[in-house]
């Protein structure tokens, strides 16, 4: 089932911010009041993770700009996360939250949870300042994600927001033309 136009469900998780090397908790309520974006990926320590989490730390002074948080989750704790971030090269560059899910609610909540191996699926979630799922990205676990995609579907989303009755076509850029859906367009697109 699609979690697109749904609030996002209750969660409580410890975590550990990166770009002030601390410990903390985190909510739901944490996403909201801003646009968040929420990368899930299967484990500390391994080969394409890193190379997503990086990609996503090259884009967050932009994503920050735009008004948006970013939160990584996998099912490991908010330790192994310190760990890692203390023994990366990659890692260590990070300055978002890395929320540990080793309950697997957020996961589940999110429905990127492979419930055989106990990991989470490489997801991305867009989601808008009250709660509500926006975007969807959920890839195989060999395919890694591109971050600079983030940009676009952020500035989109915020469009739509604040634009009622209009719409985003395809590979839309910001200033470009959108459309207001009517039915003097059906058949003419």
């Amino acid at each position: 089932m699609s979690l697109i136009g749904k609030e996002i469900l209750p969660f409580k998780a410890s975590a550990y911010n990166s770009g002030t090397g601390e410990f903390i908790d985190v909510t739901h309520e944490n996403l909201k009041g801003q646009w968040s974006i929420v990368c899930f990926y299967p484990a500390d320590f391994t080969f394409v993770c890193p190379t997503e989490l990086g990609d996503l730390q090259d884009q967050y002074a932009t994503l920050k700009q735009l008004g948006a948080e970013v939160y990584s989750v996998s099912t490991d704790t908010h330790f192994t996360h310190k760990a890692w971030h203390d023994h990366s090269d990659v890692i260590s560059k990070l300055e978002y939250i890395m929320i540990g899910d080793p309950s697997q609610t957020i996961s589940r909540n999110f429905d990127v949870l492979d419930e055989e191996a106990g990991l989470a699926q490489r997801g991305t979630f867009l989601i808008d300042p009250d709660g509500i799922v926006q975007t969807v990205e959920i890839n195989a676990d060999g395919i890694g994600r591109d971050a600079s995609v983030l940009v676009d579907k952020i500035k989109a989303a915020q469009y739509v927001r604040n634009n009622p009755g209009e719409v985003c076509p395809a590979k839309w850029k910001e200033g470009e033309e959108t459309l207001k859906p009517s039915l003097d367009l059906v058949g003419k697109i």
